[in-house]
C-alpha cells in the first residue's frame, strides 16, 4: 500500500496527532464507505477519505470524529 498523502491530510495530521499507521489500519480494518469522489475508511475514532488507483491510495484528508 501506498499512501499519497494530500497537503491538507498532512496538516490535518498534524492537528489531530494521527499517522501514517493509524491511516493504513484505517483503510486495512475499517468500514469503507463510497463516495461521490472516492471513499471513506472509518475505523475507531479515525475517519479518512481517499481515492485509490490500484497499490496507490490518495488520502485527501483524514479527521477524528468526535461524535
Amino acid at each position: 500500500m501506498i499512501l499519497q498523502i494530500s497537503r491538507h491530510a498532512k496538516e490535518k495530521m498534524d492537528i489531530e496527532g494521527i499517522d501514517e499507521d493509524q491511516i493504513r489500519r484505517a483503510i486495512k480494518m475499517g468500514s469503507i464507505s463510497r463516495q461521490t469522489d472516492g471513499y471513506l475508511a472509518s475505523y475507531t475514532y479515525i475517519k479518512v477519505a481517499y481515492k485509490r488507483k490500484g497499490d496507490i491510495y490518495r488520502i485527501k484528508t483524514v479527521f477524528v470524529d468526535k461524535g
